[in-house]
C-alpha cells in the first residue's frame, strides 16, 4: 500500500509540475526594449519560445544554451564528415555543435550582450569566412570563440532606440543562429547560406511599439574584417500589425569579393509569419503557424553580370531562393511537429557554403594564391548550382527549456556537392592518408554526389 501511495504522490506530483509549465506558457513577452513589448511572441520561427528569461536581474541576466546532436547520412561517408551544413559537422558520432554561455549587462542605459561560443560551431562557422587571409592578426581565431558580443546604450527616445558595436546575429535568412530557437534543426538553402553574425554597428529604433527600424555599418558580409577598403551597409525593418503576423525585410550592399573591389553585392530577404490558430489549453493541436521566406540578390562588375545573360560584363551570378515551414503545436504546446522545405539557385556559387576536406576551395594560409584542397569545388564566375531541400520533424518540449527533436532531411543539388561514401578527406577517410601521385592511391578524388539523404536527433536546452 505504501508503494502504491508513494507512486500515486509522484505521479500526482508530475501531472502539477507539468499543469504548472501549462500555466506559464499563456504568458507574453514582458521584458523592456522588445520591439513587441507585451505580445505573445514564444511562437516565431528564429526567436526564443521561453515566455520570461529565467534568471532576469536587475543588473545581469545569464544566458546558458547547449546544442548536443548526432546525425547519420544515408551515403555512410568513411570520413564522417557533413558537406554544406552550419548545423552539422560530422557523421555518426554524437557532437557538441554548440555550447554557449554569456548573457546581457545593463546599467543606467549602458547595455552590453556577451554570448560565447564552444562545439564544433567554433570552427563550423569561422572556416567560411575568408576574411582573415587579408593581412595579419589571425581573426578567425581571435574571435572563434564568440557568437556575439557587443555594447551600447539605451536611449529613452520614441519607443526606445539602442545604439550598439560588435558582432551581434545577423537579420539575413529569417532563423535564429541559436537552433533552439528555430522550428527545424537543418536550416533550408536559404537560411545556411546567408550570414549569421556582423561584425560593426547597428542602430535599433522602436518607431512604435510594432516596428522597428534598423540600420546596419558592418564588415561585410558575414566576415570579421573587411575585404576590401569599404564596409557593407544594410538593415532591417520588422513590422508586426498584431501578435499573429511578422512581416520583416532585410537588404545588404556591399565589397565583399577579396581583392575585386569594383565587384559590388546587393541582397534582399524578406520573410512573413502566420499563426492563424491558436488555442493554448487544448490537449490536441494548440496552435499552427507558418513562415515564408523569398531572397533575392545579385554581384555586379569585375568580371560578372548580375542578372542579365551573356553580356559584356560577364557572365549571370545572382542569388535567388525561397523557403517554406509549417509547424503544428500539440497538447498545450509540449509537443510539434514540423514540415516544409526550399529551393536555392545561385549562379558563381558565391554563397555556396564551401565543401570541406580535400574539395575546399579555400586558401592555402601557407600560399594563398594555392587552395588547400587537391581537388577544389570550383567557384568561378557563371558555376552553376542549383539545390533544393525538404525536411519533417517531430519534437518534445516537456518544459520551455529543454527540447528532444527528432528530423529527417532530404537535399539535392544540381552538381556533386555532397559527401558521398568514398568521403572527402582521403582513400582511408584519415587525414593523414597520402595519395596523389607516386602513392598508391594516385588517381582518388572527393567524392562529391548530387544528393543526401539524413536523419538526426538533437537536445537542446536553454536557461
Amino acid at each position: 500500500m505504501k508503494k502504491k501511495l508513494l507512486v500515486a504522490g509522484l505521479l500526482y506530483f508530475s501531472l502539477c509540475a507539468f499543469a504548472q509549465d501549462d500555466d506559464d506558457s499563456t504568458k507574453v513577452n514582458k521584458q523592456k526594449g522588445e520591439p513587441l513589448e507585451g505580445m505573445d511572441v514564444t511562437w516565431w520561427n528564429g526567436a526564443d519560445r521561453r515566455t520570461t528569461p529565467t534568471l532576469a536581474g536587475k543588473f545581469f541576466t545569464p544566458t546558458v544554451m547547449v546544442d548536443a546532436n548526432v546525425t547519420h547520412s544515408f551515403n555512410n561517408p568513411i570520413d564522417n564528415t557533413v558537406v554544406g551544413s552550419t548545423a552539422l559537422a560530422r557523421d555518426n558520432e554524437m557532437q557538441i555543435s554548440g555550447a554557449n554561455l554569456g548573457g546581457d549587462f545593463y546599467y543606467k542605459g549602458a547595455r552590453a550582450h556577451i554570448v560565447t561560443q564552444f562545439g564544433t560551431r567554433s570552427t563550423v562557422i569561422p572556416r567560411n569566412d575568408l576574411s582573415p587571409y587579408k593581412g595579419q592578426y589571425d581573426l578567425a581565431d581571435v574571435y572563434r570563440y564568440l557568437a556575439e558580443a557587443n555594447a551600447g546604450y539605451h536611449f529613452n527616445a520614441l519607443y526606445g532606440i539602442n545604439v550598439d558595436a560588435g558582432m551581434f546575429m545577423s537579420y539575413v535568412g529569417l532563423n535564429s543562429y541559436y537552433q533552439a530557437e528555430n522550428w527545424e534543426y537543418q536550416a533550408s538553402y536559404t537560411s545556411d547560406n546567408t550570414p549569421w553574425f556582423f561584425n560593426g554597428m547597428r542602430v535599433q529604433i522602436f518607431a512604435t511599439k510594432k516596428l522597428k527600424i534598423e540600420p546596419w555599418i558592418i564588415n561585410g558580409w558575414q566576415s570579421y574584417g573587411t575585404f576590401n577598403n569599404t564596409p557593407g551597409f544594410g538593415g532591417n525593418i520588422t513590422w508586426c500589425p498584431n501578435e499573429n503576423i511578422k512581416m520583416l525585410t532585410n537588404n545588404y550592399y556591399g565589397h565583399d569579393a577579396a581583392g575585386l573591389p569594383g565587384r559590388t553585392r546587393f541582397h534582399s530577404d524578406n520573410s512573413l509569419l502566420v499563426r492563424y490558430y491558436k488555442n493554448k489549453k487544448s490537449k490536441g493541436i494548440s496552435q499552427m503557424a507558418f513562415s515564408l521566406t523569398g531572397d533575392i540578390g545579385c554581384e555586379n562588375g569585375d568580371g560578372v553580370s548580375g542578372f542579365t545573360k551573356n553580356s559584356a560584363g560577364g557572365p549571370q551570378q545572382f542569388f535567388v531562393s525561397a523557403m517554406f515551414y509549417n509547424r503544428v503545436w500539440f497538447y498545450k504546446n509540449h509537443f510539434a511537429w514540423t514540415f516544409g522545405g526550399g529551393y536555392m539557385n545561385n549562379p558563381g556559387r558565391y554563397l555556396v557554403l564551401a565543401p570541406t576536406g580535400d574539395a575546399s576551395p579555400f586558401p592555402n594560409p601557407a600560399n594563398p594564391t594555392q587552395t588547400i584542397g587537391t581537388h577544389p569545388f570550383t567557384e568561378n564566375p557563371g558555376d552553376q548550382f542549383i539545390g533544393w531541400d525538404c525536411s519533417t520533424n517531430v519534437s518534445w518540449m516537456p518544459n520551455q527549456h529543454v527540447e528532444f527533436r527528432l528530423e529527417a532531411v532530404h537535399r539535392q543539388a544540381s552538381v556533386g556537392y555532397f559527401a558521398g561514401h568514398g568521403g572527402v578527406t582521403s582513400p582511408s577517410g584519415y587525414s593523414y592518408t597520402a595519395f596523389g601521385p607516386g602513392t598508391p592511391y594516385p588517381n582518388w578524388a572527393p567524392d562529391l554526389v548530387k544528393a543526401e539523404s539524413r536523419v538526426i536527433l538533437a537536445v537542446l536546452f536553454r536557461l
